[in-house]
């Protein structure tokens, strides 16, 4: 439209004044959180949160207890597992490095080959952010079983809490959840499927017992977190009846390179008020982890690893699995802080 010369003048600064306020409008809209933004935009949850001291940003509020427990409810006897193959192996351990060097977009590609994905999630109540790397559908998790890991955002990755038998070992994962709240810098590994589910594919039998095989996901993820001097806590259940006496047993695995932190342990149990076997120091059935191939390469690299057994007894009873949570509190705090 035209406009009479007599009028052009008056109304310039005007119009000027009204496209401006509509590009700042726009760009308003394009940084509000939960606003999609136009092609070629970065994607709004690029914080990795890693040892670069990238701000994560704010995610999906959820309670993480909650959220790990409904994951690990869901595994069982009549579960699914396949063995993944080496290329999804280092795909999703690759894909653990990088977001934990900062660089999540390229974590996020990496992790999607091997049909992986990232989110961010933010605990209530607390508000500590967490990251979730884990299958991007539902059914690829319910197939595959390769598990989950949840990296504590709230500053650099020091150490790792592994639980390889969810549901096997009854309510172990409550002490990896504990533990990854109350100590920062923390990474939880999960497995995904029941310990003595073969693979679907070639009906091998126990393939899913990932704390004893080295063709795993876990097991991947596990030994480049070791690769990166990150000690380890690998939590276990026993039956009662396999060592009535004892409440936990603590070993340093096949090394020796955890066996201060192990006496620390120890002793930190005992003032809870539990029995320990130290097997060091004793026979403890067949409870002393000697076996399990991520105390195996935490070995090989010279990293502390520690092996605890946790009776039905202390698992099944809140109090006493707050009071195993503070003894290892107190033992991952130094490595929180850069002391094994």
């Amino acid at each position: 439209m035209k406009l009479m010369p007599a009028l052009a003048a008056p109304l310039r600064p005007v119009l000027v004044g009204a496209v401006a306020l509509a590009l700042v409008g726009g760009a308003v809209a394009c940084a509000r959180p939960g606003v999609q933004g136009t092609a070629g935009s970065r994607p709004l949850d690029r914080g990795a949160g890693g040892d670069r001291g990238t701000p994560p940003v704010p995610g999906t509020s959820v309670d993480l207890a909650r959220r790990i427990t409904s994951f690990t409810d869901r595994i069982n006897q009549d579960g699914r597992y396949r063995i993944p193959a080496a290329h999804d192996r280092r795909a999703v351990a690759d894909g653990v490095r990088l977001f934990l060097d900062g660089d999540r977009a390229g974590a996020e590609q990496t992790l999607a080959t091997a049909g992986y994905t990232v989110r961010t999630l933010v605990d209530q109540p607390g508000g500590g952010q967490y990251a979730e790397i884990a299958d991007a559908t539902v059914d690829g998790e319910t197939a595959r079983g390769w598990g989950r890991v949840y990296i504590d955002l709230r500053g650099p990755a020091r150490w790792s809490v592994q639980v390889p038998h969810p549901t096997a070992d009854q309510r172990t994962e409550q002490l990896g959840i504990g533990l990854l709240r109350d100590v920062r810098g923390g990474v939880l590994i999960l497995a995904g499927a029941y310990r003595t589910v073969g693979d679907g594919e070639s009906g091998e039998t126990d393939a899913a017992d990932v704390a004893h095989r080295s063709d795993s996901v876990f097991a991947a993820v596990a030994d480049a977190l070791a690769d990166r001097r990150m000690p380890a806590v690998q939590v276990h259940g026993f039956a009662d009846s396999s060592l009535p006496d004892h409440d936990v047993v603590v070993s340093p695995g096949k090394g020796n390179a955890g066996l201060p932190s192990a006496r620390r342990l120890a002793a930190g149990l005992r003032q809870e008020g539990l029995r320990v076997c130290e097997v060091w120091q004793r026979e403890c059935g067949r409870l002393e982890g000697r076996t399990n191939v991520q105390g195996d390469h935490a070995d090989a690299v010279g990293v502390p690893f520690l092996h605890v057994e946790h009776s039905r007894r202390v698992r099944f009873d809140d109090g006493l699995v707050a009071k195993a949570v503070r003894a290892l509190t107190e033992v991952v705090s130094r490595w929180s802080a850069g002391r094994a």
